[in-house]
């Protein structure tokens, strides 16, 4: 591949979708491009990059970033942040919601679904819990393709047999020829909805939880602060947001800080505040910025861990 033609396509992803390339990764541009190119009925990418540079194509730009997006997910990754969310988080947080008996969760960058219907299982084991609870679960990706795929809760024998436990197979899935779907009652859980993490979050709404892993790898340290501060801007004081085990808020911003003893989770901090230290998130005397109203004080989350543990 030219130069010039690597620089373009590298300029057009960072600017659409924030994805930083390095010239070493011209092999995978190549490997994921080509099929857009035979799409749409380009010879090489040579062709297609002269293409773009007469006239931008709405529809190939779109196909050119979703190509590019990387998809990787499954069920319960990780499994450290489940447990975390089951333990401390949500027991934290039903306390502090007690009186609005509501609670918002953001998946971002959600890919095919797995992430969020993790979540929506756990929820479902909690029923009896949350009778009267409002809980909502939102998923959202740049890619309109695996969004699709998110929405139907069809996945294949691999993607089940990575890290979904046979107790929730068998409870929360129906075998469709060689694949498996989720029942309806979990699909019902979960809105899915195409954003990108680089426009504006105004229609987002508030969350009270935001996982957003394994995203902001992929950016560069701008962009990376910007979507944190975005991030921040939706959440109350109290509200958690995860991380991928590789990336943290450590010198890209002062709007989220650690949360004691807690790898990879963080609490946000008002805009004009410090993150000096660390927090206590979840609800510890925290003042609501959705209701105004003083949430009950509680102990650190460390120390909820501690307990949880025991």
């Amino acid at each position: 591949m030219k130069q010039d033609d690597f620089s373009l396509f590298q300029s057009l992803l960072r600017q659409r979708s924030g994805l930083v390339l390095s010239i070493d990764k011209a092999y995978l541009l190549e490997s994921r491009l080509m099929p857009v190119a035979r799409k749409w009925h380009y010879k090489n990418l040579e062709e297609m990059a002269g293409a773009i540079r007469s006239r931008r194509e709405e529809k190939l730009l779109k196909d050119i970033t979703e190509a590019m997006t990387t998809n990787e997910s499954s069920f319960f990754r990780d499994v450290k942040p489940f447990d975390q969310f089951k333990a401390i988080v949500l027991p934290r947080l039903l306390t502090a919601r007690a009186q609005t008996r509501k609670l918002r969760i953001w998946s971002a960058a959600c890919s095919s679904g797995q992430e969020a219907y993790s979540l929506a299982m756990m929820l479902q084991e909690e029923k009896a819990r949350l009778s009267g609870w409002t809980i909502e679960i939102v998923g959202t990706d740049i890619s309109v393709e695996v969004l699709e795929k998110a929405r139907a809760g069809l996945y294949t024998q691999f993607e089940v047999q990575r890290g979904l436990p046979i107790s929730m197979l068998v409870k929360y899935f129906q075998q469709l020829g060689d694949k498996w779907q989720l029942v309806p009652e979990i699909r019902r859980m979960v809105t899915f909805k195409e954003f990108n993490l680089l426009d504006r979050y105004d229609s987002l709404g508030r969350f009270d939880i935001v996982f957003c892993r394994n995203v902001l790898i992929y950016f560069e340290q701008a962009t990376k602060t910007a979507v944190l501060r975005s991030i921040a801007d939706l959440m109350p004081p109290d509200g958690v947001l995860y991380l991928g085990g590789a990336e943290t808020v450590l010198g890209i911003t002062d709007r989220f800080k650690p949360i004691d003893g807690q790898r990879g989770i963080y609490s946000p901090v008002p805009a004009g505040g410090t993150a000096a230290g660390s927090g206590t998130g979840a609800g510890a005397g925290a003042t609501t910025a959705a209701s105004g109203s003083r949430a009950q004080s509680a102990a650190p989350l460390s120390g909820l861990r501690k307990a949880a543990a025991s």
